[in-house]
């Protein structure tokens, strides 16, 4: 005889073939909903994790881990970019000058950011030169007035390298024929597109032409910092600009688009606790086959108990069999949502194409199409997760078989 006997006695009845065809199917919802649970949840979680990548490679790595700004322009940038590249979780440092405005091209209207770099510092605390389309940041140079800007503000206002942009400001200035905005000519040298929203508000000018045209001085409005861990930005800041000895304000990512990461953690969170749901729903189903198994083979369990079956043997049968319903379900469901989490991308640029309709439009939100980024401890987490309810459920309906009296179950048979 095959040992051990519950584990052979639990295999025969998860796969023999039942009078009570409503059980099998019952047995098969269940397993193919624990299948579909565990497989959404994996892919759903994966594409959250793509979000939060993205947010952190391509918005922060655009816009300022940190900056560090006096209370007015700075006289001496060079030797407070010395000494705040000193800490050591500091990467690198670069000035900046920045400013809000409206660009006209087109016969249309966009505001934008301005921002006023040096492209050999730029370059070492941004990602914007691998995400160049035309041009490159060396095409700034001071006294040319040129501007960078994304691809979605291109369309927008249908320009190409070499066109001509008026930059507007939203400050007056007196002059003898009366009060004008304060606006310059700019001509376009480059094309940059990372995908998200910054490439329909976010322009780079060269710094000198930038302290002219908001008469700064020559000299740069603050520091922006590339520090080596995201979440330490708000704190390395704060030490950096303590070091200086005078008085700076400092602003962090977590302040400008803090809110947007924290939202994307927090729906995360709450779409994996919705989606283990429906995982739990689908394993407790198991209670309701196993319990209808236990049913039907009333007088199987009194045959078993009267050959010397003990309560626990009769127990371990039914968990034999609600396992495998579970394990079988979990397994397949974890395969699946893997090769989901892996190929989703993929698979909706593609019914984009064929429909001829963009799902997500970086007009509204910060990135243009649909990321995933598979992480293990996840998988694990759900698999685990799946397994240890699909066991649970199978406990009262083991127990209850396990109660079963002989001579009660076999008066009328």
């Amino acid at each position: 005889m095959f040992r051990p006997l519950s584990f052979y006695i639990g295999l025969r009845y998860t796969a023999a073939k039942r009078r009570n065809h409503f059980i099998s199917f019952i047995s098969l919802t269940s397993m193919i909903g624990l299948m579909l649970g565990v497989a959404v949840l994996i892919i759903v979680l994966s594409v959250m994790n793509g979000f939060d990548r993205e947010l952190k490679q391509r918005i922060l790595g655009m816009v300022p881990h940190a900056t560090i700004q006096g209370a007015g322009p700075l006289d001496d940038w060079q030797s407070i970019d010395a000494k705040v590249q000193q800490h050591p979780r500091v990467l690198a440092a670069a000035p900046f000058i920045q400013g809000q405005g409206m660009v006209t091209g087109g016969g249309n209207v966009r505001g934008v950011v301005l921002n006023g770099i040096l492209p050999e510092e730029e370059r070492t605390v941004s990602i914007i030169e691998n995400h160049m389309v035309e041009g490159s940041l060396n095409d700034l140079v001071s006294g040319e007035f040129g501007i960078i800007i994304g691809r979605l503000m291109a369309a927008s206002l249908r320009l190409q390298i070499g066109d001509k942009v008026t930059v507007v400001l939203p400050e007056a200035s007196v002059t003898p024929a009366g009060v004008l905005p304060r606006l310059k000519r700019f001509t376009v040298k480059g094309i940059f597109s990372v995908g998200a929203e910054l490439d329909g508000n976010y322009t780079l000018i060269h710094m000198d032409d930038a302290a002219k045209l908001m008469r700064t001085g020559g000299k740069a409005e603050g520091l922006r910092l590339l520090v080596d861990d995201l979440f330490a930005a708000p704190r390395v800041s704060q030490q950096a600009a303590e070091s200086l000895g005078g008085r700076y304000y400092v602003s962090d990512w977590t302040r400008t688009h803090g809110n947007l990461f924290q939202a994307i953690r927090m729906e995360k969170t709450m779409i994996g606790l919705l989606l283990m749901f429906i995982v739990a729903v689908a394993a407790f189903n198991i209670v309701s086959t196993l319990v209808m198994v236990v049913t039907d083979k009333t007088g199987d369990i009194a045959i078993l108990r009267t050959m010397g079956a003990t309560p626990g043997r009769i127990m371990r049968i039914f968990i034999v069999q609600g396992a495998v319903i579970g394990i079988f379900g979990t397994i397949v469901g974890t395969a699946l949502g893997v090769f989901g989490a892996l190929n989703i991308s993929a698979f909706i640029s593609w019914l984009e194409g064929a429909l001829g309709h963009q799902f997500l439009s970086a007009d509204v939100y910060f990135i243009s199409y649909l990321p995933s980024q598979l992480q293990w401890q996840d998988v694990f987490i759900i698999s685990g997760a799946g397994l240890a309810m699909s066991l649970l459920a199978t406990i009262y309906p083991a127990w209850r078989a396990s109660r079963v009296d002989p001579a009660e179950a076999l008066r009328y048979e």
